[in-house]
Protein backbone atom coordinates (compact mmCIF):
# COMPACT_ATOMS: atom_id res chain seq x y z
CA UNK A 1 0.00 0.00 0.00
CA UNK A 2 2.56 2.45 1.28
CA UNK A 3 6.30 3.14 -0.65
CA UNK A 4 8.37 3.77 2.50
CA UNK A 5 11.57 5.62 2.90
CA UNK A 6 14.80 4.08 4.36
CA UNK A 7 13.45 5.26 8.02
CA UNK A 8 11.58 4.14 10.42
CA UNK A 9 8.47 4.00 8.55
CA UNK A 10 9.42 1.00 6.48
CA UNK A 11 8.37 -1.37 8.91
CA UNK A 12 5.24 -1.53 6.87
CA UNK A 13 7.03 -2.98 3.84
CA UNK A 14 6.78 -6.27 5.89
CA UNK A 15 3.10 -7.53 5.47
CA UNK A 16 2.47 -9.06 9.08
CA UNK A 17 -0.17 -12.09 8.60
CA UNK A 18 -1.93 -12.57 11.22
CA UNK A 19 -3.24 -8.69 11.17
CA UNK A 20 -4.50 -9.11 7.31
CA UNK A 21 -6.16 -11.97 7.87
CA UNK A 22 -7.90 -10.81 11.50
CA UNK A 23 -10.18 -8.03 9.65
CA UNK A 24 -11.65 -10.91 7.29
CA UNK A 25 -14.27 -8.88 5.95
CA UNK A 26 -13.79 -7.38 2.60
CA UNK A 27 -17.31 -5.41 2.36
CA UNK A 28 -20.14 -4.75 3.97
CA UNK A 29 -22.45 -8.21 5.20
CA UNK A 30 -25.94 -8.19 4.68
CA UNK A 31 -27.59 -7.21 8.32
CA UNK A 32 -29.43 -10.04 10.55
CA UNK A 33 -31.27 -9.00 13.26
CA UNK A 34 -30.68 -9.02 17.01
CA UNK A 35 -33.35 -11.28 17.88
CA UNK A 36 -31.87 -15.00 19.23
CA UNK A 37 -32.16 -18.04 18.09
CA UNK A 38 -33.07 -21.04 20.12
CA UNK A 39 -30.63 -24.06 19.00
CA UNK A 40 -31.20 -27.38 18.57
CA UNK A 41 -32.03 -30.30 21.43
CA UNK A 42 -29.29 -32.74 21.75
CA UNK A 43 -28.94 -35.76 24.11
CA UNK A 44 -25.46 -35.44 25.08
CA UNK A 45 -25.15 -39.46 26.20
CA UNK A 46 -24.61 -40.14 22.31
CA UNK A 47 -22.61 -38.73 19.35
CA UNK A 48 -23.57 -34.91 18.23
CA UNK A 49 -23.61 -34.02 14.71
CA UNK A 50 -21.33 -30.86 14.64
CA UNK A 51 -20.81 -29.10 10.91
CA UNK A 52 -17.16 -27.55 9.79
CA UNK A 53 -17.17 -24.97 7.38
CA UNK A 54 -14.43 -24.27 5.88
CA UNK A 55 -12.88 -22.04 3.37
CA UNK A 56 -11.88 -24.97 0.86
CA UNK A 57 -13.06 -25.46 -2.56
CA UNK A 58 -12.12 -21.95 -3.36
CA UNK A 59 -9.61 -22.33 -5.45
CA UNK A 60 -6.83 -20.20 -3.44
CA UNK A 61 -3.73 -22.07 -1.76
CA UNK A 62 -3.98 -19.78 1.32
CA UNK A 63 -7.94 -20.75 1.53
CA UNK A 64 -6.93 -24.85 1.14
CA UNK A 65 -4.06 -24.29 3.40
CA UNK A 66 -6.63 -23.02 6.41
CA UNK A 67 -9.10 -24.51 5.59
CA UNK A 68 -6.80 -27.86 6.31
CA UNK A 69 -5.68 -26.13 9.68
CA UNK A 70 -8.91 -25.52 10.90
CA UNK A 71 -10.09 -29.61 10.47
CA UNK A 72 -6.74 -30.37 12.28
CA UNK A 73 -7.30 -28.49 15.25
CA UNK A 74 -10.90 -29.20 15.95
CA UNK A 75 -9.94 -32.57 15.11
CA UNK A 76 -7.21 -32.35 18.36
CA UNK A 77 -9.96 -30.78 20.14
CA UNK A 78 -12.26 -33.69 19.63
CA UNK A 79 -9.36 -35.88 20.82
CA UNK A 80 -9.36 -33.91 24.02
CA UNK A 81 -12.68 -34.60 25.24
CA UNK A 82 -14.16 -36.87 28.07
CA UNK A 83 -17.39 -38.40 27.83
CA UNK A 84 -18.43 -36.76 24.82
CA UNK A 85 -18.27 -37.98 21.38
CA UNK A 86 -18.58 -35.34 18.44
CA UNK A 87 -19.48 -36.66 14.79
CA UNK A 88 -18.01 -34.34 12.91
CA UNK A 89 -18.93 -33.12 9.60
CA UNK A 90 -16.28 -30.94 7.44
CA UNK A 91 -18.15 -29.12 4.54
CA UNK A 92 -16.57 -26.55 1.93
CA UNK A 93 -17.82 -23.21 1.52
CA UNK A 94 -15.75 -22.14 -1.92
CA UNK A 95 -15.22 -18.69 -2.27
CA UNK A 96 -18.94 -17.63 -2.60
CA UNK A 97 -22.04 -16.91 0.31
CA UNK A 98 -24.56 -18.74 -1.58
CA UNK A 99 -21.89 -21.97 -1.36
CA UNK A 100 -22.11 -21.39 2.62
CA UNK A 101 -25.86 -21.02 2.49
CA UNK A 102 -26.19 -24.11 0.77
CA UNK A 103 -23.77 -26.02 2.44
CA UNK A 104 -24.79 -25.08 5.72
CA UNK A 105 -28.51 -26.08 4.62
CA UNK A 106 -27.03 -29.54 3.94
CA UNK A 107 -25.29 -29.62 6.72
CA UNK A 108 -28.59 -29.32 9.05
CA UNK A 109 -30.07 -32.15 6.71
CA UNK A 110 -27.23 -34.43 7.70
CA UNK A 111 -28.11 -33.59 11.18
CA UNK A 112 -25.85 -30.88 12.52
CA UNK A 113 -26.92 -29.83 15.71
CA UNK A 114 -24.45 -27.03 15.64
CA UNK A 115 -22.25 -25.27 13.15
CA UNK A 116 -18.60 -24.22 13.55
CA UNK A 117 -17.44 -21.59 10.84
CA UNK A 118 -17.21 -19.99 8.24
CA UNK A 119 -14.88 -17.96 8.34
CA UNK A 120 -15.41 -14.72 5.67
CA UNK A 121 -18.46 -12.27 6.92
CA UNK A 122 -20.37 -12.43 4.28
CA UNK A 123 -20.06 -16.30 4.01
CA UNK A 124 -20.98 -16.68 7.85
CA UNK A 125 -23.88 -14.30 7.44
CA UNK A 126 -25.50 -16.09 4.52
CA UNK A 127 -24.91 -19.34 6.43
CA UNK A 128 -26.58 -17.77 9.52
CA UNK A 129 -29.96 -16.93 7.51
CA UNK A 130 -29.85 -20.00 5.90
CA UNK A 131 -30.57 -22.16 8.64
CA UNK A 132 -31.98 -19.59 10.82
CA UNK A 133 -35.47 -20.89 10.82
CA UNK A 134 -34.29 -24.31 11.71
CA UNK A 135 -32.91 -23.60 15.21
CA UNK A 136 -29.66 -24.03 14.44
CA UNK A 137 -26.91 -21.85 16.05
CA UNK A 138 -23.45 -20.55 13.96
CA UNK A 139 -20.03 -20.33 15.79
CA UNK A 140 -18.28 -18.07 13.27
CA UNK A 141 -14.74 -17.71 12.25
CA UNK A 142 -15.14 -14.08 11.79
CA UNK A 143 -14.37 -10.99 13.93
CA UNK A 144 -16.83 -8.90 12.08
CA UNK A 145 -19.46 -8.03 15.00
CA UNK A 146 -21.61 -6.72 12.33
CA UNK A 147 -23.04 -9.94 11.57
CA UNK A 148 -23.17 -10.98 15.38
CA UNK A 149 -27.05 -11.27 16.17
CA UNK A 150 -30.03 -13.58 15.54
CA UNK A 151 -28.29 -17.34 15.32
CA UNK A 152 -25.07 -16.19 14.37
CA UNK A 153 -21.84 -15.80 17.03
CA UNK A 154 -18.24 -14.59 15.97
CA UNK A 155 -15.14 -16.50 17.88
CA UNK A 156 -12.99 -14.25 16.20
CA UNK A 157 -11.31 -11.18 18.44
CA UNK A 158 -13.38 -7.88 18.21
CA UNK A 159 -12.66 -4.28 18.16
CA UNK A 160 -15.14 -3.84 20.48
CA UNK A 161 -13.52 -5.97 23.16
CA UNK A 162 -9.68 -4.85 22.40
CA UNK A 163 -11.26 -0.98 22.69
CA UNK A 164 -13.11 -2.03 26.44
CA UNK A 165 -10.28 -3.53 27.82
CA UNK A 166 -7.80 -0.81 27.11
CA UNK A 167 -10.13 2.43 27.53
CA UNK A 168 -10.93 0.41 31.25
CA UNK A 169 -7.37 0.12 31.94
CA UNK A 170 -6.51 3.63 30.59
CA UNK A 171 -9.06 4.62 33.07
CA UNK A 172 -7.32 3.29 35.70
CA UNK A 173 -4.38 5.35 35.29
CA UNK A 174 -6.29 8.81 35.21
CA UNK A 175 -6.96 9.36 31.47
CA UNK A 176 -10.14 10.61 30.64
CA UNK A 177 -10.42 12.19 27.79
CA UNK A 178 -8.93 10.11 23.98
CA UNK A 179 -8.34 11.69 20.71
CA UNK A 180 -9.31 8.62 18.29
CA UNK A 181 -7.44 8.70 15.02
CA UNK A 182 -8.58 6.20 12.35
CA UNK A 183 -7.36 5.71 8.69
CA UNK A 184 -10.90 6.49 6.17
CA UNK A 185 -11.00 2.75 5.06
CA UNK A 186 -13.61 0.20 6.44
CA UNK A 187 -11.16 -1.43 8.88
CA UNK A 188 -10.23 2.87 10.55
CA UNK A 189 -14.18 3.37 10.65
CA UNK A 190 -14.75 0.21 12.50
CA UNK A 191 -11.71 0.98 14.52
CA UNK A 192 -12.99 4.06 15.12
CA UNK A 193 -16.39 3.50 16.25
CA UNK A 194 -15.43 0.36 18.96
CA UNK A 195 -12.90 2.95 20.41
CA UNK A 196 -15.94 5.72 21.14
CA UNK A 197 -18.22 3.61 22.39
CA UNK A 198 -15.44 2.02 24.36
CA UNK A 199 -15.01 4.85 26.05
CA UNK A 200 -18.80 7.07 26.34
CA UNK A 201 -19.47 3.55 27.50
CA UNK A 202 -17.16 4.16 30.22
CA UNK A 203 -18.22 7.25 31.10
CA UNK A 204 -15.47 9.48 29.59
CA UNK A 205 -14.57 11.76 26.83
CA UNK A 206 -14.05 11.71 23.08
CA UNK A 207 -12.06 14.83 22.84
CA UNK A 208 -12.10 14.41 18.43
CA UNK A 209 -11.62 11.95 15.80
CA UNK A 210 -9.55 12.66 13.38
CA UNK A 211 -8.96 10.17 9.76
CA UNK A 212 -6.37 10.43 7.20
CA UNK A 213 -6.57 8.85 3.49
CA UNK A 214 -4.56 5.29 3.32
CA UNK A 215 -1.45 7.04 1.44
CA UNK A 216 1.68 7.67 2.57
CA UNK A 217 1.50 11.64 1.27
CA UNK A 218 -2.05 11.31 2.65
CA UNK A 219 -1.09 10.68 6.21
CA UNK A 220 1.89 13.20 5.88
CA UNK A 221 -0.23 15.74 4.98
CA UNK A 222 -3.01 14.71 7.51
CA UNK A 223 -0.47 14.85 10.37
CA UNK A 224 -0.28 18.71 11.28
CA UNK A 225 -4.02 19.04 11.32
CA UNK A 226 -4.80 16.29 13.43
CA UNK A 227 -1.96 17.42 16.07
CA UNK A 228 -3.55 20.77 16.04
CA UNK A 229 -7.09 18.71 16.87
CA UNK A 230 -5.09 16.27 19.67
CA UNK A 231 -3.81 19.89 21.31
CA UNK A 232 -7.10 21.46 21.26
CA UNK A 233 -9.29 19.16 22.62
CA UNK A 234 -7.04 19.22 25.59
CA UNK A 235 -6.50 14.87 24.71
CA UNK A 236 -4.44 12.97 27.43
CA UNK A 237 -4.38 9.88 25.29
CA UNK A 238 -4.68 9.50 21.37
CA UNK A 239 -5.99 5.94 20.21
CA UNK A 240 -4.89 4.67 17.18
CA UNK A 241 -6.40 2.05 14.66
CA UNK A 242 -3.50 1.46 12.22
CA UNK A 243 -2.03 -1.69 11.55
CA UNK A 244 1.79 -2.38 11.59
CA UNK A 245 1.25 -3.28 7.90
CA UNK A 246 0.02 -0.57 6.63
CA UNK A 247 -0.31 3.05 7.99
CA UNK A 248 0.92 2.68 11.74
CA UNK A 249 4.33 3.14 10.80
CA UNK A 250 3.57 6.34 9.30
CA UNK A 251 1.08 7.88 11.87
CA UNK A 252 3.02 6.86 14.26
CA UNK A 253 6.02 8.61 13.48
CA UNK A 254 4.04 11.60 11.99
CA UNK A 255 2.28 12.71 15.20
CA UNK A 256 5.63 12.86 17.25
CA UNK A 257 6.96 14.74 14.61
CA UNK A 258 4.51 17.37 14.67
CA UNK A 259 4.94 17.87 17.91
CA UNK A 260 2.43 15.68 20.00
CA UNK A 261 4.81 13.56 22.23
CA UNK A 262 4.55 10.09 23.54
CA UNK A 263 6.31 11.07 26.79
CA UNK A 264 3.56 13.88 27.65
CA UNK A 265 0.43 11.87 25.87
CA UNK A 266 -0.21 8.34 25.90
CA UNK A 267 -0.37 6.22 22.75
CA UNK A 268 -2.98 3.51 22.42
CA UNK A 269 -3.27 0.75 19.75
CA UNK A 270 -6.37 -1.22 18.45
CA UNK A 271 -4.00 -3.81 17.10
CA UNK A 272 -1.38 -5.88 17.77
CA UNK A 273 1.96 -4.05 17.57
CA UNK A 274 3.83 -7.11 19.10
CA UNK A 275 3.66 -9.32 15.64
CA UNK A 276 6.20 -7.38 13.53
CA UNK A 277 9.41 -6.68 15.33
CA UNK A 278 10.42 -3.56 13.67
CA UNK A 279 7.89 -1.45 14.93
CA UNK A 280 9.00 -1.89 17.98
CA UNK A 281 12.03 0.13 17.01
CA UNK A 282 9.30 3.15 16.70
CA UNK A 283 10.05 6.32 18.40
CA UNK A 284 5.99 7.18 18.10
CA UNK A 285 5.50 3.78 20.09
CA UNK A 286 7.85 4.14 22.82
CA UNK A 287 5.91 4.01 26.09
CA UNK A 288 2.74 2.82 23.98
CA UNK A 289 0.07 0.49 25.41
CA UNK A 290 -1.89 -2.00 23.71
CA UNK A 291 -3.73 -5.25 23.99
CA UNK A 292 -2.75 -8.91 23.16
CA UNK A 293 -3.82 -11.88 24.40
CA UNK A 294 -2.29 -14.78 26.67
CA UNK A 295 0.80 -15.79 24.53
CA UNK A 296 1.35 -19.05 26.88
CA UNK A 297 -2.10 -20.39 26.09
CA UNK A 298 -1.49 -19.90 21.59
CA UNK A 299 2.74 -21.46 22.82
CA UNK A 300 1.22 -24.44 24.48
CA UNK A 301 -1.35 -24.79 21.36
CA UNK A 302 0.59 -24.15 18.99
CA UNK A 303 3.34 -26.69 20.04
CA UNK A 304 0.91 -29.28 20.79
CA UNK A 305 -0.08 -28.48 16.92
CA UNK A 306 2.95 -28.75 15.39
CA UNK A 307 3.65 -32.21 17.48
CA UNK A 308 0.65 -33.79 15.69
CA UNK A 309 0.88 -32.57 12.60
CA UNK A 310 4.56 -31.42 11.71
CA UNK A 311 4.28 -27.71 11.13
CA UNK A 312 3.12 -24.86 12.97
CA UNK A 313 -0.26 -23.78 12.74
CA UNK A 314 -2.28 -20.82 10.68
CA UNK A 315 -2.55 -18.29 12.77
CA UNK A 316 -6.87 -18.97 13.00
CA UNK A 317 -6.55 -22.54 13.22
CA UNK A 318 -6.96 -21.78 16.86
CA UNK A 319 -10.35 -20.80 16.30
CA UNK A 320 -11.93 -24.25 15.61
CA UNK A 321 -10.05 -25.65 18.46
CA UNK A 322 -11.72 -22.96 20.59
CA UNK A 323 -15.21 -23.84 18.90
CA UNK A 324 -14.89 -27.41 19.47
CA UNK A 325 -13.82 -26.85 23.13
CA UNK A 326 -16.86 -24.70 24.10
CA UNK A 327 -19.36 -27.18 22.32
CA UNK A 328 -17.63 -29.91 23.93
CA UNK A 329 -17.49 -28.68 27.50
CA UNK A 330 -21.10 -27.68 27.08
CA UNK A 331 -22.20 -31.30 26.13
CA UNK A 332 -20.06 -32.58 29.15
CA UNK A 333 -23.15 -31.09 31.70
CA UNK A 334 -25.17 -33.27 30.41
CA UNK A 335 -27.65 -30.96 29.46
CA UNK A 336 -30.13 -31.17 26.18
CA UNK A 337 -29.93 -27.43 25.75
CA UNK A 338 -26.54 -27.39 26.10
CA UNK A 339 -26.28 -25.41 22.38
CA UNK A 340 -29.22 -23.38 22.72
CA UNK A 341 -28.13 -19.54 23.72
CA UNK A 342 -28.91 -19.83 27.31
CA UNK A 343 -25.97 -22.32 27.17
CA UNK A 344 -23.64 -20.80 24.11
CA UNK A 345 -23.94 -17.31 26.30
CA UNK A 346 -22.73 -19.06 29.98
CA UNK A 347 -21.16 -16.18 32.40
CA UNK A 348 -17.99 -18.33 33.10
CA UNK A 349 -17.23 -19.02 29.43
CA UNK A 350 -14.71 -21.63 27.99
CA UNK A 351 -11.07 -22.07 28.36
CA UNK A 352 -9.46 -21.61 24.44
CA UNK A 353 -6.46 -21.68 22.83
CA UNK A 354 -5.71 -17.73 23.59
CA UNK A 355 -7.08 -18.06 27.03
CA UNK A 356 -10.78 -17.58 28.52
CA UNK A 357 -13.13 -16.58 26.40
CA UNK A 358 -17.20 -15.90 26.27
CA UNK A 359 -20.41 -15.43 24.06
CA UNK A 360 -22.54 -12.48 24.55
CA UNK A 361 -26.03 -12.44 24.09
CA UNK A 362 -25.68 -10.78 21.24
CA UNK A 363 -23.22 -12.60 18.99
CA UNK A 364 -20.21 -10.70 19.81
CA UNK A 365 -17.73 -12.55 22.47
CA UNK A 366 -15.43 -11.49 25.42
CA UNK A 367 -11.59 -12.08 25.37
CA UNK A 368 -9.26 -12.45 28.15
CA UNK A 369 -7.00 -9.66 27.14
CA UNK A 370 -3.91 -8.46 28.87
CA UNK A 371 -1.99 -4.96 28.82
CA UNK A 372 1.22 -4.56 27.10
CA UNK A 373 3.78 -1.44 26.59
CA UNK A 374 6.97 -1.05 24.48
CA UNK A 375 9.87 0.04 26.38
CA UNK A 376 13.15 0.44 24.76
CA UNK A 377 12.16 -1.47 21.46
CA UNK A 378 11.06 -4.06 23.68
CA UNK A 379 7.07 -5.48 25.01
CA UNK A 380 6.26 -5.24 28.53
CA UNK A 381 3.43 -6.83 30.12
CA UNK A 382 1.43 -4.21 32.22
CA UNK A 383 -1.42 -6.35 33.28
CA UNK A 384 -1.42 -9.98 32.33
CA UNK A 385 -4.76 -11.89 30.45
CA UNK A 386 -6.96 -12.61 33.01
CA UNK A 387 -7.56 -16.09 33.84
CA UNK A 388 -11.10 -16.10 34.91
CA UNK A 389 -13.93 -13.78 33.99
CA UNK A 390 -14.02 -13.00 37.77
CA UNK A 391 -9.96 -11.73 37.46
CA UNK A 392 -8.85 -8.47 36.57
CA UNK A 393 -10.05 -6.68 33.58
CA UNK A 394 -13.41 -7.76 33.60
Amino acid sequence: MFAFARTAKQVAARIFVLFSIAWVAACEPIPVSNGMGGGMRVDPTKPVTVALLVPGGSGVESDSFLASNLENAARMAIADLQGVQIDLRVYNTGASPEQAATVATQAVNDGAKIILGPLYAEAANAAGIAVADRGVNVLAFSNNASIAGNNVFVLGPTFDNTANRLVSYAGTKGIQNFSIVHGDDLQGAVGRDAIANAVRNGGKTVGSVQSYPMTQQGIISAAGPIANSIRSSGSQAVFLTGGVNADLPLIATALPEQGIDPTMTQYIGLTRWDVAPQALALPGLQGGIFAMPDTQMISLFESRYAAAYGENPHPLAGLAFDGIAAIGALLAQGNPEALSVAGLTQSQGFQGTQGVFRLLPNGTNQRALAIAQIQNNQVVILEPAPRSFAGLGF
